[in-house]
């Protein structure tokens, strides 16, 4: 189910952004997967390097270029942990354990 506070046209604004920072993360520096991406990496290491575009005021509706970083799973995660925010306990869950 899509969050309806996303804006319709939320894929094109993420990729801009990943592609502004050529899929690096802006917090910890590391390579991302990109859209050439073909490897027999691990899930665990696939979901690891999965690069998501985080909301800096938590606010979906925000979609200033400003208000968006570029931050690989782990990242984004701690970014969200004990904090309000759009993660769903069960999104954490995929990143635990």
């Amino acid at each position: 189910m899509r969050d309806s506070r996303y804006p319709e046209n939320w894929n094109a604004i993420a990729l801009t952004k990943k592609l502004s920072v050529n899929w690096r993360c802006e917090e910890c520096g590391l390579k991302c997967i990109d859209l050439a991406f073909k490897s027999d990496m691990s899930l665990s290491e696939r979901s690891r390097r999965k690069l998501q575009v985080h909301h800096s005021d938590y606010d979906p509706e925000n979609n200033s270029p400003e208000n968006l970083i570029a931050l690989c799973s782990g990242c984004h995660l701690s970014k969200h942990s004990m904090k309000r925010g759009n993660v769903t306990p069960g999104q954490l869950s995929l990143f635990v354990g």
